[in-house]
């Protein structure tokens, strides 16, 4: 079966002191559905599998927010069955995390993406493009993405945060909020042409 591998590696935990931010990162990503749960194999660096491509768009903003990670992405099969261990898997998906994950300590925004199907750059350079958008986003811009995400409209947003509704749609606009919707899905439609690549 053909899946998407992430292997995540936290930036400078070489260096001495260096905080341990794997188990808030896990926390944040729990209520993300995987095919196979994140586990940290060694060290600072943790790896999970999905096959649902909705998921991918969510797991990177959430990494690319903290600012702290190289992203490895690596898209092709898997090994069936399937163990119940993350880290026990094998197959070329794998192969192509790892060398994602080593590849993105030296790329834009950390994070790159590998695979053996046509559409790899695509996805990789959508993923850049979101992640220069997301850069941008301030503290006040992540506070009104928050609560869009959750449903609300910006007049919700703007009577919970106190402020105007012409100052929501001002945050929203530098925020890139729409811009971000639109690159999710964009994220979630090229996976999953990836993933049912010769299916």
């Amino acid at each position: 079966m053909r899946a998407a591998v992430l292997t995540i590696d936290q930036r400078g935990s070489t260096r001495e002191a260096a905080t341990d931010r794997v188990p808030g990162t896990l926390r944040t990503l729990a209520d993300v559905a995987l095919l196979r749960p994140f586990e940290r194999t060694a060290g600072d660096e943790f790896q999970g599998v999905l096959d649902d491509p909705a998921a991918l768009g969510t797991l990177v903003e959430r990494l690319l927010r903290e600012r702290t990670w190289n992203i490895g992405i690596g898209i092709g099969e898997v090994e069936e069955p399937l163990p119940k261990s993350t880290r026990a898997g094998r197959g070329p998906a794998y192969v192509h995390a790892r060398n994602a994950v080593t590849s993105a300590k030296s790329a834009p925004w950390r994070l790159r993406v590998a695979g053996d199907a046509p559409g790899v750059r695509g996805l990789e350079t959508t993923l850049w493009l979101w992640a220069a958008v997301l850069h941008r986003r301030t503290p006040r811009g992540w506070e009104v993405a928050d609560l869009v995400d959750a449903g609300a409209t910006y007049e919700e947003a703007a009577a919970r945060l106190g402020v105007t509704q012409s100052a929501i749609s001002q945050r929203a606009q530098a925020a890139g909020i729409v811009e971000s919707r639109r690159a999710r899905e964009l994220v979630a439609e090229l996976t999953g042409a990836l993933l049912g690549a010769a299916r």
